[in-house]
């Protein structure tokens, strides 16, 4: 088209009412837009687009450029500048249901090899578009959510913190998006309750969406990911960060309690909330009792007021969902639940918790029972548990030995793999031996029965005394320091009571002492019994490891 007659056009379009514009016109328009974006002269377009005389023109046919404004930019062949203003001023003045009816296609037609990019670009112009919707913003941002989530499902979950901190193909970055896309709307839900109990149809409806949100959050990618805060790191990762935001929305919205033990939040009628809305899936209170019982998130304000009983059988559901699948993540997540059932302070709930864990290993086959005591050795910080394992692992080698035909599971090559990873001492010569004891005990015992045990194979022995020995050596290396660190303890302790019982007659005073960690309790906060009485059976426990040692050596020379 000429350049005279384009202008002729948009001199007609000015002296046109919005509503008297034709299909013809709108078809004009576009097509004049789209090749000034594909020619590169995005420039132009952005003064027509923001020229004071053409704002109804605008108004009325502008919306339809944003999908190849859109894609321009995700494209990044060009500087995006002017695209991006065009988008900004196109969100500001057109039609605000056209506007979202547009980006939610546009989400709904993201470019599978450019889903992280279209997707945080689509959210940073669907939030003020809602913000403009008034009454209809509710369902409006829970049909957002729904499309948003529905693209992001289909970005690989990271396997490693390797790959989380790479974020080739942008999970991390689009989870971060979704955070900083939501919260205008969780200030919202705070704001209405400073206000007062009080709560409308509307604020009812803002309340379900966010759960709704949540929980798929938890369901994917939260149940998938790898959620471990790591030692040595002083940061937390992506998805750790996006667990934990997740987290403080649900406290906002409602009781946690509520969330894993009752129903879950229902929308009213006329708050244009689905009915498959209302349903949260167990996976998503799974994965919530994950991050709370095991990661500790928001622990903090979960109320202590519910029986261990009840809080057991309730997460015995979650542990049986997340140990039902064959998905590697929602395994571990359901075997270190349950082995946190089992680290329990409160004693009768730690001992239904071990009926219950001992029962679980009972149903495994031998290769199941492999895997899984090599995983929970790994992933379980708890000396308790690692005896239990260590035991079960003597108790299968007993019971393979008396089968005709055993599945060779905990059998030479297969036994030593497994014994390489689980006899062995988590912090090397630096291991707190006291608070490990259990699970140096039963390594010891394990240790001395396959030694007798196997004395006569050949094939098996040479493999075992090297386990043995290594295993041995760093021992002897704790149990040189720590006999030596309480030795001297107790000997001080002992010097400063006749000290006291010189002095008591004057002073009536205490002596304060230097303070010595037992367990993560200091020994100078306990009296001087107490004190006398931890330093004594660390000792005798020390004398009976070395016992062992002595033992298993003998077994050793023995067979050479």
């Amino acid at each position: 088209m000429e350049v005279n007659q384009l202008d002729d056009v948009i001199q007609r379009w000015r002296t046109t009412r919005e509503k008297d514009l034709k299909a013809e016109d709108h078809e004009l328009f576009l097509n004049i837009g789209r090749t000034c974006i594909a020619q590169g002269d995005s420039a132009q377009l952005l003064d027509f687009i923001t020229e004071e005389k053409n704002q109804g023109i605008v108004r009325s046919m502008g919306s339809g450029l944003l999908g190849t404004l859109i894609k321009e930019v995700v494209r990044k062949e060009r500087d995006p500048q002017h695209c991006d203003a065009v988008i900004t001023h196109l969100i500001q003045i057109c039609n605000a249901d056209e506007l979202l009816d547009i980006l939610l296609k546009e989400i709904d037609d993201t470019d599978p090899d450019a889903v992280a990019d279209t997707i945080i670009l689509l959210m940073q112009h669907i939030q003020p578009v809602l913000s403009r919707l008034g009454d209809s913003k509710v369902p409006a941002l829970g049909l957002a959510l729904r499309s948003l989530q529905r693209q992001i499902a289909m970005l690989p979950v990271p396997y490693s913190r390797k790959q989380e901190q790479e974020d080739k193909l942008g999970l991390c970055r689009c989870c971060t998006a979704l955070l900083t896309f939501v919260q205008p709307f969780v200030q919202e839900v705070k704001s209405h309750d400073a206000k007062g109990p009080e709560t409308t149809g509307y604020e009812e409806g803002l309340r379900t969406v966010l759960l709704n949100f949540c929980m798929e959050s938890l369901r994917g990618p939260l149940l998938e990911a790898q959620l471990e805060r790591e030692a040595d790191s002083t940061q937390n990762s992506p998805l750790r960060n996006f667990a934990t935001e997740i987290m403080s929305i649900l406290l906002v919205i409602q009781p946690l309690p509520k969330l894993l033990f009752y129903y879950p939040l229902k929308g009213r009628e006329d708050s244009g909330i689905t009915k498959q809305d209302q349903a949260h899936p167990t996976e998503s209170r799974a994965c919530l009792a994950y991050l709370l019982f095991v990661q500790l998130i928001a622990m903090e304000v979960f109320p202590a007021v519910f029986s261990p009983v009840f809080v057991l059988q309730c997460n015995m559901e979650y542990i049986n969902i997340l140990l039902s699948r064959k998905d590697e993540s929602w395994i571990l997540k359901g075997l270190v639940l349950l082995t946190i059932m089992i680290d329990c302070p409160i004693q009768h709930l730690r001992v239904k918790a071990l009926v219950v864990f001992q029962l679980f290993i009972e149903k495994l086959n031998g290769e199941a029972k492999h895997k899984f005591f090599r995983c929970i050795m790994k992933t379980s910080q708890h000396a308790g548990v690692h005896s239990v394992i260590l035991k079960n692992i003597k108790n299968q080698v007993e019971h393979s030995s008396k089968l005709e035909h055993s599945d060779g599971w905990f059998e030479r090559t297969l036994l030593i793999s497994l014994l390489k990873d689980t006899v062995s001492l988590p912090q090397g010569p630096e291991t707190d031996l006291l608070h490990g004891m259990d699970r140096v005990m039963e390594s010891l015992n394990l240790l001395r029965y396959l030694l007798i045990k196997e004395r006569k194979h050949a094939a098996i022995w040479t493999d075992l005394c090297k386990i043995a020995e290594s295993y041995i050596k760093t021992l002897r290396v704790c149990l040189s320091m720590s006999k030596s660190y309480y030795g001297t303890e107790l000997k001080r302790l002992q010097e400063e009571k006749r000290i006291k019982a010189r002095e008591f007659k004057e002073t009536y005073g205490e002596k304060s002492m230097r303070p010595m960690m037992v367990k993560n309790e200091k020994l100078g906060g306990m009296s001087p019994e107490a004190q006398d009485k931890v330093l004594q059976c660390a000792i005798v426990t020390y004398d009976l490891m070395e016992s062992l040692v002595v033992r298993i050596e003998e077994i050793i020379e023995e067979r050479v």
